[in-house]
Parts: C-alpha cells; sequence; structure tokens
C-alpha cells in the first residue's frame, strides 16, 4: 500500500506546481504544428513533473506481515571466554545456599536450567527459544559481539514478544550494541538484559605484554621488557622467571603495587644459533583466582653477527685509542679507521684507511659511524661527505656516534646537513667545552636505567652500582639542552644549564637510523681497576643496538627490514629495504618486491615505492590478519635467484579474556533504548512477571521509502532522457 506523507507546505506547494506545469502543457499543444505528437510529449511531461511532486511528499510503500505462528521469547546467553571468569553469586532461586560463588557461565547453566521459565510456556502461550552467541571457535582468535547477533536475531523472527539477554557486557568485536537496541525499539520489542559477574577486578596478577625483539647476538645480552597488572589490594614481592625449552632460567625480583601496572624488563643472554622458545611467567599469589594469565611464551633467534664500524677522528686523543682497541678486539666487529691527523696526514696501519668512502657503494657497507673531534674544513670533512652521512642513517638504517673534543670541531658540523641529526644544541660561544677540577660521574635517568645501552651489569640490580662506581671525567662538551624528540640516558651529576640538568648521553632516531651523542671524552677511564670489563661492554653494546635494524634480514641485493617486530593480528606492517646492483652500489633502476605467505598458505605480492634519495631505498605496508608466521621474500630487480627471506612472527592476544570486571553499564544502556528494563541476579521472578505482562507483538510492518529508493531514481531518470528524445525527434527546443 503506498503511503504520502506531505506537509501543509509541501502539499501546497506540490498542487500549484501541477496546475502551473498542466496549464504549460496545454498552451504547448495549442500552439505545436504537430498537435498528435506534442499531444504525447506534454503527457510525458505533466507525467513527469507528477512524478516528482509525489517525491516530494516522501511516499513509502508499506506492507503489513501479520504473524502466523505463537509470539516468540529469545533467550540470548554468552558463551564467550570472559564468561570462565569466577565471580558469579547464585541467588537464592538458584542455588541453597545465596553465597556461593561460581564461574560466570555456570550461573547461566543454572538458570538456563531452573524453573523461572516455565510460567513462560504454560498454555503454550509462548514459544522459546534459547541460543548462545560468541562460542569460541576451534582455531583462531576468539571474541565477543553483541550487536550482531541481536539483529540477526531481529531479521530472522518477525513474531517477537521480547528477548532476554543474559551477559557480563564486555565486548570487543562488532559495532556497539546500542545500534541493535534502537532496531528493538522500532519494532517494538523490549530487551531485558542480565549482568552476569562482578563490577570489580578479580585478585589478579596478570602479565600483560613481553615485548621481545625477533633476534639477538650470540654471546650477548638481549632486553625483554614486560608488562604486569596487579589487581590484588596489597603490595607483592614476586619472581619473573625466564626460561628456555632446555631448562636454563634468569630470574628477578620486583615489587608489584596493589592495583597498578609495573613496566619492567629482564635480561637474557643467548648462547646458540637459531630460534629458541622462551617462557616469561611470576608465581600464583595467595588469594589471586586467575593462573591462566600468569605466563607468556614468545620466540627469539640467536645470531653470529658482523658488523661494519667506520672512526673518523682528527688526532689520536685517548678516547679514541681505547675506542678503536675495543672494536678491533670484538669478533663481531669489523673496523675501518680514518684518524685524518691534519698537520701531518692520515695514520697508516692494520685496520686504517687512508680517505673517507667515495662512492655510496663504500659508505654503505657501514653499519655505524663514530665521529670524533671532526668537523668541516681543510683535511677534514666536507659538506659533501656530511650529506652522505646523513643519507646513509636516514635511508639505511645506519648510526652514527658523535663523540665531540677539546678541540671544538664538532661545532662546524652545525652548518652542515648533519646538524639536524645532533640530538643537542651546542652552545656556540663555547666550543671548546668545558674542563672539570675533580673527577665528575654521570647520573643516570629513568630512561637510562632502563635502557639497554647503559647496561653494565648482568642483571637491573646491580647496574646502578656499577655506574656509581665509575671514574668519572674530567672535560664535558658545551651542550645547552637536548632537543626535542630525544631521549636523555645519562646527565652532569653536579652541573646545570638555564634548562636543567647537562644531558651527556643522549639518543635519538633519524628516518630508519640511529643518533647517540656522547658528551665526555673519558670513558676509556671506566677501564681503571676493571681492564676492558666495562668499557668494551658499553661500545659492543652501542654497535649492536646501531645496527640492530640493518641486520633484521641482510642478503646479498636486498637488506629488509620492518616495523612492528612483533605485529598483533590487524596491525599495518612498515617493511623498509634497501637494494643494491650486482656491484653492490645502491639500486637507482628498477624496484624491489616482497612475496607474503600468511600462516594459511596464501600469498600476496607488493612492490615498494622508490623513496626520492640515491639511497636505494624503498618501503611499503601490509596488513597481518591472522596469527603465526608471516614468510617474506624480498627481490631486487634483475635479481630474482638471490632473494632475501625472514620469518615475522605475530603473536595473537586473545581480546577474550577472563578475570575483567563485567560491565553492567552496557546492558543498562541497551535495555533503556529498547525500552526494556535491566534485571538484577537478585530480581529473576520479576523478569517472568513483567514478560507475562507485554502485549501481544504488532504486525510486522515493511516500509520502502521509494523517495530515496534507488530503482526511483532510474525510472526519473530514463523518463526525462525519454522526454529529450521525444522533443528533439519533434523539432522543439
Amino acid at each position: 500500500m503506498l503511503h504520502l506523507n506531505p506537509t501543509t507546505f509541501t502539499l501546497w506547494l506540490g498542487i500549484t506546481v501541477l496546475i502551473g506545469v498542466a496549464f504549460l502543457c496545454y498552451v504547448s499543444w495549442k500552439r505545436s504544428p504537430h498537435p498528435g505528437r506534442t499531444a504525447a510529449l506534454e503527457t510525458l511531461r505533466f507525467f513527469i513533473a507528477v512524478l516528482v511532486v509525489i517525491l516530494l511528499w516522501q511516499p513509502e510503500w508499506r506492507t503489513v506481515i501479520n504473524p502466523t505462528t505463537k509470539p516468540k521469547i529469545a533467550i540470548l546467553w554468552d558463551d564467550s571466554g570472559s564468561m570462565k571468569t569466577l565471580d558469579a553469586t547464585l541467588p537464592p532461586e538458584l542455588s541453597d545456599q545465596s553465597d556461593d560463588v561460581v564461574s560466570r557461565a555456570e550461573w547461566v547453566e543454572k538458570a538456563l536450567a531452573s524453573d523461572l521459565w516455565t510460567p513462560l510456556r504454560d498454555g503454550g502461550a509462548n514459544d522459546l527459544i534459547s541460543r548462545p552467541f560468541a562460542t569460541p571457535p576451534e582455531e583462531g582468535l576468539s571474541g565477543t559481539d553483541l550487536d550482531t547477533p541481536l539483529s540477526d536475531l531481529l531479521k530472522k523472527e518477525n513474531n517477537l514478544r521480547a528477548v532476554v539477554l543474559l551477559s557480563d557486557g564486555d565486548f570487543n568485536m562488532g559495532a556497539p550494541p546500542v545500534g541493535a537496541a534502537q532496531k528493538y525499539r522500532l519494532r517494538g520489542v523490549p530487551l531485558f538484559t542480565i549482568p552476569v559477574g562482578s563490577e570489580t577486578r578479580l585478585p589478579d596478577l596478570d602479565l600483560l605484554t613481553v615485548t621481545a625483539p625477533t633476534y639477538g647476538i650470540i654471546g650477548e645480552n638481549v632486553q625483554i621488557p614486560f608488562t604486569i597488572r596487579s589487581s590484588l589490594d596489597r603490595q607483592v614481592r614476586t619472581i619473573v622467571r625466564l626460561r628456555d625449552d632446555s631448562g636454563r632460567e634468569r630470574t628477578k625480583n620486583i615489587i608489584l603495587p596493589p592495583n597498578a601496572e609495573t613496566y619492567d624488563s629482564i635480561l637474557w643472554r643467548l648462547e646458540k644459533e637459531g630460534s629458541s622458545t622462551l617462557t616469561l611467567s611470576i608465581p600464583v599469589e595467595d588469594g589471586e583466582l586467575v593462573s591462566a594469565n600468569n605466563s607468556h611464551k614468545f620466540t627469539i633467534a640467536g645470531r653470529p653477527e658482523k658488523i661494519r664500524a667506520l672512526i673518523v677522528e682528527t688526532l689520536p686523543r685517548w678516547e679514541f685509542r681505547f675506542l678503536r682497541n675495543a672494536l678491533q678486539r670484538d669478533p663481531g666487529v669489523e673496523l675501518s679507521c680514518l684518524l685524518l691527523r691534519p698537520e701531518l696526514g692520515p695514520a697508516e696501519g692494520v685496520d686504517y684507511i687512508q680517505k673517507f668512502p667515495d662512492t655510496l657503494e663504500e659508505l654503505s657497507k657501514f653499519d655505524v659511524v663514530f665521529l670524533g673531534d671532526v668537523g668541516v674544513g681543510p683535511d677534514q670533512l666536507t659538506a659533501e661527505q656530511c650529506t652522505r652521512i646523513r643519507g646513509l642513517v636516514e635511508n639505511q638504517a645506519s648510526g652514527v656516534v658523535f663523540l665531540p673534543g677539546p678541540l671544538g670541531n664538532q661545532a662546524t658540523l652545525t652548518d652542515s646537513d648533519l646538524s639536524d641529526l645532533i640530538p643537542v644544541t651546542l652552545d656556540d660561544k663555547n666550543k671548546t667545552g668545558f674542563p672539570e677540577s675533580l673527577a665528575t660521574p654521570l647520573n643516570l635517568t629513568t630512561e637510562g636505567r632502563a635502557s639497554l645501552l647503559t647496561m653494565l651489569g648482568d642483571s637491573e640490580e646491580e647496574n646502578p652500582a656499577i655506574w656509581r662506581r665509575l671514574p668519572g671525567f674530567f672535560w664535558h662538551a658545551p651542550v645547552v639542552r637536548a632537543k626535542g624528540g630525544t631521549e636523555v640516558l645519562a646527565v652532569h651529576a653536579n652541573r646545570r644549564g638555564p634548562y636543567g640538568p647537562i644531558p651527556l648521553l643522549v639518543t635519538k632516531t633519524a628516518g630508519s637510523g640511529k643518533v647517540l651523542f656522547m658528551g665526555i671524552d673519558s670513558a676509556w677511564r671506566w677501564r681503571r681497576g676493571v681492564e676492558d670489563l666495562y668499557h668494551y661492554r658499553f661500545w659492543g653494546q652501542v654497535a649492536r643496538w646501531m645496527s640492530y635494524q640493518r641486520n633484521m634480514a641482510a642478503g646479498q641485493r636486498v637488506r629488509l627490514f620492518y616495523t612492528p617486530e612483533r605485529p598483533e593480528p590487524g596491525a599495518t606492517v612498515t617493511l623498509n629495504a634497501n637494494a643494491f646492483d650486482a656491484n653492490g652500489a645502491p639500486l637507482k633502476d628498477g624496484g624491489v618486491a616482497v612475496d607474503i605467505t600468511s600462516p594459511d598458505g596464501k600469498t600476496q605480492r607488493i612492490e615498494l615505492q622508490k623513496n626520492e634519495s640515491e639511497w636505494g631505498a624503498y618501503t611499503g605496508r601490509f596488513k597481518v590478519n591472522l596469527p603465526g608466521s608471516w614468510k617474506l621474500r624480498a627481490t631486487a630487480s634483475g635479481a630474482s635467484d638471490m632473494p632475501t627471506e625472514t620469518t615475522i612472527i605475530s603473536q595473537g592476544v586473545d581480546i577474550e579474556k577472563s578475570g575483567q570486571p563485567s560491565r553492567p553499564a552496557v546492558l543498562e544502556e541497551m535495555s533503556k533504548v529498547s525500552r526494556g528494563r535491566t534485571i538484577l541476579p537478585s530480581q529473576l521472578p520479576d523478569l517472568i512477571k513483567e514478560i507475562n505482562a507485554l502485549p501481544e507483538p504488532r504486525p510486522l510492518e515493511n516500509r520502502i521509502p521509494l523517495w530515496s529508493h534507488w530503482a526511483t531514481i532510474t525510472v526519473l531518470v530514463f523518463l526525462l532522457g525519454l522526454f529529450w528524445v521525444g522533443r528533439k525527434l519533434n523539432g522543439a527546443f
């Protein structure tokens, strides 16, 4: 049946328009030399005008479906993983003891099996439908969607009298359920929600996240950060235990404050090559009700590594000599030194080179560049060489370490392209720095105490004491303050500037690479009494930190690195690649393709986009939608037989967790919107009374708004086109 919904204004406007159009059609017909054809055209014109006016009155085609079945009452109950939480109290109607505490799922099971629903079936007045939703799948990640099961039920059933929803209100998938509640209100079907579970979090220790690197160097420590949330109402002293498959383990004592999250990390030394599965766990505390979230497994690979380092210096000061010795004796470092000596010429000897690398091919081999007391000038660096160092860092994920000295040569770098890479602002009035009459120590900041770069002990507990025992420095660089976007690891222990303590150990990221600024020249003094123990360890950690990304997946023709390292399902992974030609120079012509094989065996290919630099840098993105191993195979143009292969592990984080507090506010809003009611577990008898008092379901009415339907617009356009063609054929313009 057609229904029109005009307002008073649109009604009279439409009538007036039709009268005017009818008059114009009559005048056109009387004046036409072809009255027969013109009459047909003007009739079509008037019909189109009538159609437009009717659309102005918002026509709807309504059909009424009278139900032929008994009224139905649907009972939907939540079967998700969160319903395993043990925090539901049984009311007297369901248990002999009102203080029985059971899981939410058990509470629902007892409620469904009880005699509470019998009055609804008596006399055959209603049909009862009982359906679970959000049942965890056999494979994959589980979640709770409250909107979809409610919307689907409304589509399938046309004689609903009421819907009862038993849930904890926790949803983590799909659209907000209030949208489904609005549909129920339009249909006149009330939602009666029964919240199950406690609104307060269970006493629990939850190992929320473990953020481990994908690989580490054999024989070196890796830092594994983690987060623990405590919902206990007391302080807890516990032990974090990290164990591998062979039974080797590392422990750490930590203190967890009540009702708070704790961020910490633990060190692990990789002893063998290849992948290892590690388990990080905490013991179950007294009073803790959920033990399933106290451990976390992950994989990490051990690799032998060869890091290529370049040191550029003007004079053989003590800092240079001992840094050279430290890196030269490191079996994982391949060292090149350029000692310029402006008055004598470049130094010669083992590991020395005679000039700065001339080509991009030669420079791109270095993972980290150490710049000592050297700047831009005669017999030092040129502006072009500074530009190339910056390009190496930003486009090829290399690192640069600034090690200023008393000559103040690095002050000239502020006028080069390296200026933006320097993570601190230097005092241009005191370029040669400041001497100290007494040995002054470095003070670690909060970030420094948590950084792997400053980890000189085998455990976090002993590291602060080691730094306090280190010999101090007698000179520091003229630093004013750290720039924005940097991380200050250590500051001057005694001196303060206008912006606070003077930052002397500062890091930052630059493009895809890393930068470290060390504003003292006395790290070599750390050898006093312990020889190379701390000095060698510090510089070895710096070199490996700088080269980490470059060596994530390095092949002959393509070097591939990506972020994040351990993406969760649903995350977007950014791929960065450096491609080289057959001679080892950055690829200028051609592209890089990456074949991606997902855990279910499906393969896709993405073409990485080249940036505008001359460094052969490419980038692209893809989305991880499944947990498991994602295999990547990157090839450069003309080198399909020399691919670079790597694997990204996506460890799925189950968004459906037990132990979380219930969310009755969600259910209350749904009931309110649908004109139903939220029934507390202690009010279950009232639910039956309210449902029995409901009127019979009204007939189902379907409305099709013709004024906005695509078919109406199609017909209107067709008629207008037909009228235009007819006018042309009739000779009227």
